[in-house]
């Protein structure tokens, strides 16, 4: 036996006003877009994290001595030069820092890459629960609107026969 009893965190979206379903519209259209800027600095995170485990990769201990520019923020570098190829400071958290060797630190760059790739797969699938939200609720504005000019065309039509009718 149906029930007309929505899922429980759902709307039953043909009880809701036109201009409620604009609302929600608005609303799943603000959270698609949180989500996507959510997703791009994911795949920003992925990226530094690829670029800066195939710069360890390239450290060799013939790169002792090689001047580089060291970053202090994201936009200030200062000169330097690599005095232990195979010592790396790594940033384990905000402003907290320690001392690996290079294939461990390749080891928890890759680390934080899976966590990157498995929050982007998640983004991903929500992203696509929410465009499937705006397309019904579309949809639901569409039959709406239909209904809207279907009763009108009818009270036109009622109009126009009793006009005639006198």
């Amino acid at each position: 036996m149906a029930s007309d009893v929505a899922a429980p965190g759902t709307i039953d979206l043909d009880k809701l006003s036109l201009d409620e379903l604009n609302q929600a519209k608005q609303q799943e259209e603000g959270k698609l877009q949180a989500l996507t800027n959510h997703y791009a600095q994911l795949r920003a995170a992925a990226a530094r994290l690829t670029a800066s485990t195939n710069a360890i990769s390239e450290l060799s201990p013939s790169s002792e001595g090689k001047e580089v520019m060291i970053p202090l923020t994201e936009s200030v570098y200062v000169p330097g030069k690599l005095r232990e190829p195979n010592r790396l400071l790594v940033e384990i958290g905000t402003g907290f820092y320690v001392e690996k060797e290079s294939s461990e630190t390749i080891d928890f760059l890759e680390r934080k890459l899976k966590i990157v790739d498995a929050n982007s797969e998640n983004i991903t699938k929500a992203v696509q629960a929410t465009r499937q939200n705006i397309d019904s609720v579309n949809m639901s504005m569409q039959g709406k609107m239909t209904e809207i000019r279907a009763r009108q065309e009818g009270q036109r039509y009622r109009a126009a026969v009793e006009a005639k009718g006198k």
